[in-house]
């Protein structure tokens, strides 16, 4: 393993305030941070594992007019829910902090005010969307409008989410303000702007060239794409009334850029957390000999890589991070997640609906992480995950060999005997595990070292499935022991190997077998003996349990349900046709008929031929409903019916007359029916 640096500071993303967390937002971020996290404690290492709650994005001001309450009331919910609900899954910040804090905004307001002082920052005037009705300027979530690189209809004025393209809202073609809905209009307004132009060199040489081979490819790619297309200016401020003053003389009424605030925000968060633990916060951004690593989603790269960092390189103090190793999206059930529309899976209905099983999340979204490309979780995919690999290979190891040191030596460990060729390569191969798995985490290869853990499992199960305890025991008792004691050695390691991806169910592991300090990776790789002979161990308990069919279905019923809403949500109807005249209407002839009799016309799949009773006369129609009704559906039905169309003939039979059909939510065709008291042949008028 080769962890060089005296320090580690682990940033994991501010969440947004407006809502709260899902599982894209656990794949892409927390989840792998959290391991590293606990792999570097694991391994002694000092460590600041740094979060907060982005609290100033517009997103924020949007919420709070949606709900008619201020913005200081979302923040306070939803930062309460996302803290509680990380707590929970065992995200294990070492601070989690507000951006609402005083000391954020002492740090935030300080670091603008010393780069304007240094004249760090372009002041100009331009013109930016303003809304006439709603009478104020449009920050970019306020925009959306058609992306002029993808053509999506609503892509926002910072980003579009279909291509990931980061744009101005000026950018978009026909733009609409969120606010009233109008097309707004350009007006002037002056902002200070970070001449990100002139930072061109020093992002070229720092990553382009420095971080070539060992940042990721989709990092790397995107920054390319960004230096190579011409850095320009950006505007560090928005005219709004909600985030951190501008410290400076002309800065009223406007607010510091959330995307210059926010990143910010670690160092208060570092400032907050070393103040509570009596440390000194700056060895953890300003000393070389620390690393400093960004836990992030692949949009906001831009952020990190260039925006943040030029902040940074301006006091010429600050350390830039080692790596930030983004990754990609996670789609559910193979659509985009969409918090608008509700299609996600959300944190905290998650663990209240699945109680105990916090470790089975993390585990699957390690298992499938979006590491390299956006991904897809399914619940059967869950289901399976939790059934083959937690219960069959990892618990089911588990269970045998407590079962067994119960049921063959009271729970006390057995003594290790005569080395068999077999067991010496089992004793071996366990002892390259704490590597394999340390150097798949420590490359941010988390999908990876999630599988070389479960190998751990496969090297246990495989082992006493092929010394046969349970038979051995019969014919040549003398050998169990050696058997047993080594599988407890392996399921010990397990308890720490597994801790960084599964903290719940390693603590849970410990207590089942009595061990209360977790062990060091280094003692698993180097001694044969992890747990000595003669120590009892516990009873056992079941590791994981094993997730039922009717469960999977429930959560996909509960998805499907938001499909539906979401599209009753987004029907549009039909814009109403021109006007006519009462003489015009009264021209159509609508009649009250039952059908008595229907077949298919042969050779085609959309038409029924029927016979209709009007009354005084039976008349044939075709109409083109086969594929929504059968024949023997129809029989019998009320129908509404224009009896003064001219004759037609369709396949070679005359029409006389139509249906009045329409349509349900799913596209289906739906019959326009009379009372079943309507008399057949009476008018509809």
């Amino acid at each position: 393993m080769a962890l060089k640096a005296k320090r580690y500071t682990v940033t994991a993303a501010l969440p947004y305030t407006n809502g709260p967390i899902h599982i894209g937002h656990l794949a892409g971020v927390y989840v792998p941070a959290d391991i590293y996290v606990r792999y570097l404690r694991a391994q002694n290492k000092d460590v600041a594992f740094i979060c907060g709650s982005d609290e100033h994005g517009v997103a924020i001001s949007i919420r709070a007019k949606k709900e008619g309450v201020s913005p200081k009331e979302i923040i306070d919910k939803y930062d309460a829910m996302i803290r509680g609900s990380f707590q929970r899954l065992g995200i294990s910040f070492d601070n989690y902090s507000r951006t609402s804090a005083q000391i954020h905004h002492e740090t935030a307001s300080s670091f603008f005010a010393n780069m304007h002082a240094d004249g760090k920052f372009i002041e100009k005037t331009t013109e930016q969307l303003y809304d006439p009705e709603a009478k104020q300027y449009l920050a970019d979530r306020f925009v959306t409008g058609i992306c002029p690189k993808c053509d999506h209809p609503e892509a926002y004025g910072d980003q579009c989410e279909n291509c990931g393209s980061s744009l101005n809202a000026t950018d978009l073609i026909q733009p609409k303000s969120t606010l009233s809905g109008s097309a707004p209009e350009l007006k002037a307004t002056k902002h200070w702007f970070l001449p990100l132009d002139q930072y061109e060199g020093f992002i070229r040489e720092w990553i382009l060239e420095g971080h070539k081979n060992d940042w990721k490819p989709n990092v790397y790619g995107q920054v390319k794409s960004w230096v190579d297309d011409g850095l320009k200016p950006r505007a560090v401020t928005r005219d709004l009334d909600w985030g951190i003053p501008v410290p400076v003389e002309g800065g009223e009424g406007k607010v510091l850029y959330v995307w210059f605030d926010a990143p910010i925000g670690y160092i208060s968060s570092t400032k907050e957390w070393a103040k509570r633990e009596g440390k000194d916060w700056k060895p953890y951004w300003k000393d070389d000999s620390t690393a400093l690593v960004h836990f992030i989603g692949k949009d906001n790269i831009v952020f990190h890589c260039i925006i943040f960092p030029s902040i940074l390189k301006t006091s010429k103090e600050y350390i830039l991070p080692e790596n930030v190793p983004a990754n990609e999206f996670l789609n559910l059930e193979g659509n985009k997640i969409s918090t608008s529309k509700n299609w996600a899976v959300w944190l905290h209905e998650y663990l209240d609906e699945f109680p105990g099983k916090e470790d089975v999340l993390r585990y699957v979204l390690t298992a499938n992480a979006p590491e390299t490309k956006d991904n897809d979780f399914t619940w059967k995919d869950f289901q399976t995950r939790n059934n083959s690999e937690l219960v069959a290979i990892f618990g089911n190891f588990i269970n045998r060999a407590v079962v067994l040191t119960h049921k063959y030596y009271a729970g006390k460990v057995p003594a290790l005997g005569e080395l068999l060729p077999q067991d010496q390569a089992v004793v071996e191969e366990l002892k390259q595990f704490p590597s394999r798995v340390g150097h798949s985490i420590e490359k941010y290869r988390f999908r990876e070292a999630s599988q070389e853990m479960i190998n751990l499992a496969r090297l246990g199960n495989k082992y006493l499935a092929d010394e046969e305890p349970w038979k051995r025991i019969k014919d040549a008792p003398e050998r169990v022991p050696t058997i047993m004691h080594i599988a407890l050695q392996i399921a010990a390691a397990l308890s720490s190997i597994s801790a960084p991806f599964l903290p719940h169910s390693a603590e849970k592991l410990r207590s089942i077998l009595n061990i209360s300090e977790p062990l060091g990776w280094d003692e698993i790789a180097q001694q044969t003996t992890l747990i000595p002979a003669n120590h009892s161990i516990g009873e056992q308990r079941l590791l994981f349990e094993k997730i039922e069919d009717d469960v999977i279905v429930a959560q996909l019923e509960k998805l499907e349900a938001t499909k539906v809403a979401n599209e009753d949500e987004n029907r549009t109807l039909p814009e109403q046709k021109e006007l006519i005249s009462f003489e015009d209407f009264s021209q159509l002839d609508l009649r009250v008929g039952t059908i008595l009799a229907a077949e298919k016309v042969k050779k085609t799949k959309k038409l029924l031929q029927l016979q209709v009773d009007l009354g005084e006369e039976v008349r044939t129609i075709v109409s083109g409903i086969a594929e929504s009704f059968t024949p023997e559906e129809v029989v019998g039905r009320k129908v509404t019916v224009l009896i003064n169309l001219a004759p037609r003939t369709i396949r070679g039979v005359e029409s006389q007359g139509m249906l009045l059909m329409t349509e349900d939510k799913n596209g289906k065709t739906v019959m326009v029916s009379p009372d079943k008291g309507a008399e057949n042949g009476y008018p509809i008028c």
